[in-house]
């Protein structure tokens, strides 16, 4: 097969967060295949063939990229932020697993790119200092009732954790019952980000304790980083200027750890 198929990630917002590599398969390809949004961030050219699809459609927009890449065409499949990051990059895999075995000999490249959650720990300080995750609060994909079992699980760890689609208008009351639950397990001054459009002109952040996000759940949207500080996690007082968020890199031992690994 003559064509090609590269993932790439766009960053969050702005050019000045978009990769070299990443530029150039985007220079490089003759068709650009993607959720609308995404698609229209990739400036027109002379040669280049844009297919914009609906949100909801992430298998079968794959599906398509892979064979116009089999038709022998330069592809680039662009995702907000890093493409592997609940984005396209499984969804092309996922459509390559299930599809026609002539797919599998296609060169395939992804590209990495800046996610929302590395665009806000860089805006705040250093959030993601320590040991954290991140957890997609959307159940289109997974159950519900997994979504929460993880988010006990690492509550219980103690990590910071990164929401991805937070909220929604088909799913309005998820995020503040994720945030019920951590205020269950956690301080109530614990920081938390609310971090909306980090790299675009409309870009805002807020830093809230646990209490007041749990209230302010309500004013998050799809394009909203909520980040849940753990335990250690800090702020430094500025004057004049919101304060810098850090996570320790250090914890400290606790005498049950210290205890168990004596023989």
């Amino acid at each position: 097969m003559t064509g090609s198929l590269t993932i790439v990630g766009l960053g969050p917002g702005t050019p000045d967060w978009i990769t070299p590599a990443a530029q150039a398969a985007l220079d490089a390809a003759t068709d650009i295949v993607g959720y609308g949004p995404y698609v229209d961030r990739v400036p027109q050219r002379a040669g280049l063939t844009k297919h914009a699809s609906d949100n909801r459609v992430e298998v079968e927009r794959a599906s398509h990229a892979l064979q116009l890449a089999a038709e022998g065409r330069t592809v680039a499949v662009v995702s907000g932020g890093d493409p592997g990051v609940f984005a396209m990059a499984a969804a092309v895999f996922e459509a390559l697993e299930a599809g026609p075995a002539e797919w599998r000999a296609l060169p395939i490249t992804v590209e990495p790119g800046i996610t929302a959650m590395l665009a806000a720990a860089a805006r705040a300080g250093a959030p993601l200092g320590g040991d954290f995750c991140a957890i997609s609060l959307s159940d289109n994909l997974k159950p519900w009732e997994v979504v929460t079992a993880r988010l006990e699980a690492v509550l219980a760890a103690d990590l910071v954790i990164c929401l991805y689609n937070p909220i929604s208008k088909a799913r309005p009351w998820q995020l503040g019952k994720a945030l019920e639950l951590a205020a269950q397990q956690r301080d109530a001054a614990t920081p938390v980000l609310f971090a909306r459009a980090v790299g675009r002109p409309d870009e805002n952040l807020r830093i809230l304790t646990l209490a007041e996000a749990v209230a302010a759940a309500s004013t998050a949207d799809m394009a909203t980083l909520v980040m849940i500080g753990a335990s250690s996690t800090r702020l430094i007082a500025r004057e004049g200027a919101a304060p810098y968020v850090y996570t320790p890199r250090s914890v400290a031992k606790s005498p049950c750890a210290t205890s168990q690994g004596r023989t």
